[in-house]
């Protein structure tokens, strides 16, 4: 177990008069933002360029992945007013670019698929200029489910592997599937190839290079468009410990081992989390 973290890792406190104007309207909105329940280190950066991340569907997540601080159990109802209430704060806030997340949810039938629908059309229609990605769960597979999201036209898919085949089980809950996600992010593309897909993997759990560049290849053979490296930090220590903190150059190396398979954008570095530069893949088509 690694008890410090290094110098790279450490990060001031954020400021800035946007990231401060867009604080007060989050908690004056009693809004739920990612960027502040995860403690994003990118914040003020993010907000500074007009770009937020938000979690739907509740705040319980009915999986149990080892590196997650997200609460587990049953979630609460889905509040029929969400997608509304979504739409109107990206307006007030006066975002460029918006993620949108969810915890898993395996009590409802379709895992939540119509509300991120929902909250994509909302946002369409409030917001046209707004740009919409979304980072959503597995759905178990179920392709029907995929597709609600996917008719609803987000401008990015993203749902991610999160780690090597070899730690998929020892790191994520046991109905996530390594396999699955290939699948899910497949299948995305393949329902609507101009748009981009996006996965995610965290280092420093104790894979190897080789796996890590496998499983980019792999990914990049599912049509990934955009992948992100990040370092994985232990939330709590009832989670998964730090195997290796990873150094800014060696997720330099990655990044120039992966660039030539030809992903769209690759964003590699240790602070790096997966909507960090989210707004970045359209720069290169205008």
């Amino acid at each position: 177990m690694i008890a410090r973290k290094p110098e790279w890792l450490k990060v001031k406190l954020p400021s800035g008069d946007n990231y401060e104007r867009l604080r007060g309207i989050v908690k004056e909105r009693g809004l739920h933002t990612v960027c502040q329940e995860a403690m994003c280190p990118n914040i003020a950066e993010c907000w500074g360029v007009g770009t937020g991340t938000f979690m739907i569907l509740g705040a319980t997540c009915t999986r149990g992945c080892r590196f997650c601080n997200v609460k587990t159990g049953l979630p609460n109802p889905v509040d029929p007013l969400e997608a509304y209430k979504l739409a109107r704060s990206i307006e007030d806030l006066g975002l460029n670019y918006a993620v949108i997340t969810c915890v898993d949810r395996d009590d409802l039938p379709d895992g939540g698929a119509a509300a991120m629908a929902a909250a994509i059309r909302a946002i369409r229609a409030r917001t046209p200029h707004v740009k919409v990605e979304v980072l959503t769960s597995d759905y178990r597979g179920d392709e029907a489910a995929l597709r609600v999201v996917i008719d609803a036209v987000p401008d990015v898919y993203a749902h991610n592997i999160e780690t090597t085949r070899a730690l998929t089980r020892s790191v994520r809950d046991r109905r996530c599937g390594y396999d699955q996600s290939l699948h899910v992010l497949a299948n995305a593309k393949a329902m609507r190839p101009e748009m981009f897909t996006k996965s995610s993997i965290m280092l420093g759990l104790g894979e190897t290079d080789d796996d890590v560049l496998h499983t980019a290849r792999d990914l990049r053979g599912a049509g990934v468009d955009i992948i992100t490296f990040g370092q994985y930090l232990q939330p709590t220590k009832k989670h998964l410990n730090v195997v290796e903190f990873v150094t800014p150059e060696k997720f330099a190396w990655f990044a120039a081992q992966v660039k030539p398979m030809g992903f769209h954008q690759v964003v590699s570095g240790p602070l790096v989390r997966s909507s960090y530069h989210a707004e970045q893949a359209f720069a290169t088509m205008l």
